[in-house]
């Protein structure tokens, strides 16, 4: 999914109305699993000049680069965050772990050659869905045009729990970023 979905999803679900430590933590743990491919392909891009097809054909699918992605997107890790979490009735790293393993069951089931490892350290096996959340070729246009309507509704939902303004205007700002990466594919795949 995109990050912005990951984001407003992460927060409908474990953010808390009156408790910007938890809402903060819900937005992070959202973020967490994608924020090394931010890193690695801003810094490749923006500063040491690699080309996109260099960035995303070749390094994404590194070993140096999933090295990475394995630590971020592992459920097993989240799991133990979020174990202890609850045993020490932490209710931001809660929100924090659970938004991350929000994020990963999302992702798990809609990347078609593009997956993580999401059960390091037993295992660097990946999971090549049939369906892509971007990817045409594998129904990315129906996916894409779910998640913008769930993207949606989950805005609505958000705005009605918050009253706090900082809140109400990252969800705008989330819903309408979803709406680019449509028009980005749209551009590129000629859809």
């Amino acid at each position: 999914m995109n990050t912005p979905a990951h984001l407003i999803f992460g927060m409908a679900a474990f953010g808390k109305p009156d408790a910007r430590n938890v809402t903060l933590a819900a937005l992070a743990g959202a973020m967490i699993p994608d924020l090394s491919l931010y890193l690695l392909a801003g810094t490749h891009l923006f500063i040491l000049g690699t080309s996109p097809d260099t960035v995303f054909n070749d390094l994404y699918f590194s070993e140096e680069w999933h090295a990475i992605f394995r630590v971020d997107n592992s459920f097993i890790l989240w799991g133990i965050v979020l174990a202890l979490g609850a045993m020490l009735r932490k209710a931001w790293v809660v929100a924090l772990a659970g938004a991350a393993i929000l994020h990963l069951l999302l992702d798990f089931p809609l990347h078609h050659d593009d997956g993580r490892a999401h059960f390091w350290p037993i295992t660097n096996w990946i999971f090549h869905s049939p369906v892509s959340y971007w990817d045409p070729a594998h129904f990315g246009q129906w996916v894409g045009a779910l998640e913008i309507v769930v993207c949606l509704a989950a805005g609505v939902y958000i705005w009605r729990r918050f009253t706090e303004m900082w809140v109400r205007a990252v969800t705008a700002l989330l819903v309408l970023a979803e709406f680019a990466p449509v028009i980005a594919f749209a551009l590129m795949f000629g859809q």
